[in-house]
């Protein structure tokens, strides 16, 4: 991805953004999961273009927008890498598929791709590195720098798992329903080196941690540092990576939004802290859990009133915490449209679990989600 803030001079925080999706490619007649070595090199030689790029996997393709600092260049930016990812996957025949899982792909169709990053994680993780065939969407929200970038991180902790519920798509893993709206999350436990990100009091605990991990051998630098919220080993930006891939482009922009608007709300000096910070780590994985299990059709943490309450109220109060920053960059009426339309139609996870029950076909729920995806 193209530096999400720029030269990275920007005072403040959320001026600029920038949001990487990753794809599932699939048969366009079948949907069937294709893999393609030939298109991942391609991707990972920087052959396709700035947009596209390799995934850990010989059958996903990633593309990242360039900078932007407003939602209508940020839904331009994620429709013209939808199309370029589109017209690349046409190219070894296959097409595109936004989801947090495939609902009925064997794992046996898994290839990780062949490049000394992943042979790395193969010799230290095992068997575990081809259990992964998972797609995301991240948020890179840019920040003037680590300390900001960490405190931001710690105080987003408890809105995490009301982002994963908003954005599920993973209902169906391996042709059967798991009974969580994203299973993803559920599934990428496995990796020890991810989850919700600690509670770090500085820059130089952050720092601290991720020494302490390389030495323990868990990763080889903060690059390889999976939490769901981390500063970017990269770019001056912090990293949302809690979302399932989103099927509809909307559901994209809407993430970045709120993320991008929560980084600005907990960095304003005028925002008043809540009591979340009295959720101990379990407590917070419970959280996510629940969140995951359920999506948006039982209860979810609300941060403002650091209680567990039916979802519809935990999505109230987040737009309502968010909406003076909304208003004041001019995004309030967007964001809340964008909102009413998901709550209306319901999530990806809602939508697939609707279209198993009226045509009782994971080949018809994987068709509808292809053609969601193209749709954006």
């Amino acid at each position: 991805m193209s530096n999400p803030v720029g030269d990275g001079d920007e005072d403040g925080c959320g001026l600029t953004f920038g949001v990487e999706e990753e794809f599932h490619l699939v048969d366009p007649d079948t949907f069937e999961l294709v893999t393609s070595p030939t298109l991942s090199e391609r991707a990972a030689d920087e052959r396709l273009g700035p947009r596209l790029r390799a995934e850990m996997l010989t059958s996903q393709l990633e593309t990242a927008t360039e900078v932007c600092t407003g939602l209508e260049e940020l839904r331009r930016a994620l429709a013209a890498g939808r199309a370029e990812a589109a017209s690349a996957a046409d190219g070894v025949g296959a097409t595109l598929l936004a989801a947090g899982t495939h609902p009925s792909a064997p794992l046996s169709r898994i290839e990780v791709a062949q490049r000394p990053r992943y042979d790395r994680l193969l010799e230290r993780f095992g068997g575990v590195v081809g259990q992964f065939n998972l797609c995301g969407c991240h948020v890179h929200v840019g920040v003037p720098d680590l300390p900001t970038a960490v405190a931001v991180m710690s105080a987003a902790r408890p809105y995490l798992p009301l982002l994963a519920a908003l954005t599920a798509s993973s209902p169906f893993h391996t042709g059967a329903d798991t009974g969580y709206d994203s299973f993803r999350l559920a599934w990428i436990a496995l990796w020890p080196q991810g989850g919700l990100p600690p509670r770090l009091e500085s820059a130089e605990a952050y720092l601290g941690t991720v020494d302490r991990l390389v030495e323990l051998g868990l990763i080889a630098d903060a690059t390889e540092l999976l939490w769901e919220l981390r500063p970017s080993a990269r770019y001056p930006t912090l990293e949302f990576r809690i979302a399932d891939a989103c099927t509809d482009l909307d559901d994209a922009v809407l993430y970045a939004a709120l993320a991008r608007s929560l980084v600005r709300t907990l960095a304003s000096p005028t925002h008043m802290p809540t009591e979340t910070g009295d959720l101990t780590d379990p407590e917070l994985r419970a959280v996510r859990w629940r969140a995951a299990r359920y999506g948006l059709g039982a209860t979810l943490w609300s941060p403002a009133r650091a209680a567990v309450v039916p979802a519809a109220l935990a999505v109230d109060d987040l737009l309502a915490e968010l909406r003076p920053d909304l208003e004041r960059h001019g995004e309030y009426d967007t964001v809340a449209a964008l909102l009413a339309q998901l709550r209306s139609r319901g999530t990806s996870a809602k939508r697939q679990r609707e279209a198993f029950a009226a045509t009782g076909s994971l080949r018809e729920v994987t068709g509808a989600l292809v053609r969601i995806t193209a749709a954006g």
